[in-house]
């Protein structure tokens, strides 16, 4: 805890004060361009990835970066995406997968998950996974999830709404952890 202590008196010294004007607009200007879903892994930070300055960004961030195909009822996942699409007009929706991602080892691996029954139920969200992970399928199962959830956005009515108007486009996206590259994925 010290160490967030740390770094709280360190960007009110020195970030804040160079980025004063961009939050005071910031503070009654709120219009993010994106909206960026991915995994609640540690390793992975949308901003600094996308190199993004404060409101730039709208982040969604699930383990897996599961996106529950829409149903009504609610669901924090869905209220966010429906603001983010019909409040604040994002034009841009990025999924993003990444490298060694915990939640897709579990169902690659099929990890016992019994004793663990939100993040069971929580992967279900996924895809099938297969039988054993190496390399190569753990990382076809994360470019696949990605497309899952992808397709999972699209049943939101907001977001179905904003790609028949042709004001959304949605975007599938894989981060490399040890390399730093991002490979964007095609339909």
């Amino acid at each position: 805890m010290q160490d967030l202590a740390e770094g709280v008196a360190q960007f009110q010294r020195g970030v804040f004060p160079a980025k004063a004007d961009l939050f005071a607009h910031l503070a009654a200007t709120h219009r993010p361009q994106t909206l960026f879903i991915s995994c609640s892994d540690a390793r992975v930070v949308p901003e600094l990835i996308t190199q993004s300055e404060p409101g730039e960004l709208f982040v969604i961030r699930t383990a897996g970066n599961l996106v529950p195909a829409y149903t009504p009822g609610p669901d924090g996942v869905a209220a966010s995406i429906e603001y983010a699409v019909a409040v604040l007009g994002v034009g841009d929706i990025v999924v993003c997968g990444h490298s060694a991602c915990g939640a897709m080892t579990a169902l690659a691996e099929r990890h016992d998950l019994s004793g663990m029954p939100a993040i069971a139920d929580w992967l279900r969200h996924a895809d099938a996974a297969p039988a054993h992970a190496d390399t190569a399928e753990l990382a076809a199962l994360v470019r696949g999830n990605v497309r899952a959830q992808l397709a999972n956005l699209a049943t939101h009515p907001s977001v179905a709404r904003a790609l028949a108007e042709h004001r959304l486009t949605l975007h599938g996206w894989v981060y490399d952890i040890p390399t730093g590259t991002v490979e964007q994925l095609t339909a």
